[in-house]
């Protein structure tokens, strides 16, 4: 995959939000969405 640049439409994903349930973005369409993540959360790393 080809690394993103500003403004670049973000790719479609999913992912499990913090109570466990997936998430799309396609489910927030239209709204604006900051994602944040913790690549090494809850692990030892």
């Amino acid at each position: 995959m080809a690394k993103l640049q500003p403004g670049d439409p973000a790719p479609a994903f999913e992912a499990a939000d913090q109570e466990g349930r997936t998430v799309k973005l396609s489910d927030f369409k239209g709204r604006k969405v900051f994602v944040y993540f913790y690549p090494k959360a809850n692990t030892s790393g």
